[in-house]
């Protein structure tokens, strides 16, 4: 006997993928997830793709994987997906400590992070608004 499926938190439009444990900052990882906030998945993955940032390739796994939930556990359509919601969360910190001068110590924390990436479905607007506007 299994249990029983909890319901989907989620509207129907939407997909996401979390990673969690990304060894970064959460100040630094949301500097990252602010540049695909809002924008279309095409070019979210193009944004990241030539980042020079570090953590980039973490997100932009991220949001592959949210793309690909996206097609193949919800049947949306790849071509009208939009990068709706990045949330960027604080994870566990290690605390290791730097050794001064005159037999002193000081504190040194390495900041861990969470990265949640939901992506929308949009209607798709008719040609004729898309040449009005």
């Amino acid at each position: 006997m299994s249990k029983p499926k909890h319901e989907r938190s989620l509207p129907e439009t939407e997909a996401q993928a979390v990673t969690k444990n990304i060894r970064v900052s959460p100040r630094k990882l949301n500097l990252a997830a602010g540049l695909i906030r809002g924008r279309k998945v095409g070019d979210a993955v193009a944004t990241l793709t030539f980042s020079k940032r570090r953590i980039a390739q973490t997100v932009k796994k991220t949001l592959e994987s949210a793309i690909a939930n996206a097609e193949n556990n919800h049947q949306l359509d790849v071509d009208q997906l939009v990068v709706s919601r990045v949330e960027v969360g604080r994870s566990q910190v290690m605390k290791r400590f730097h050794a001064r001068g005159r037999g002193r110590s000081s504190r040194v924390e390495k900041w861990f992070s969470h990265l949640k990436i939901i992506v929308a479905e949009q209607p798709a607007t008719a040609p004729a608004q898309q040449e009005a506007a």
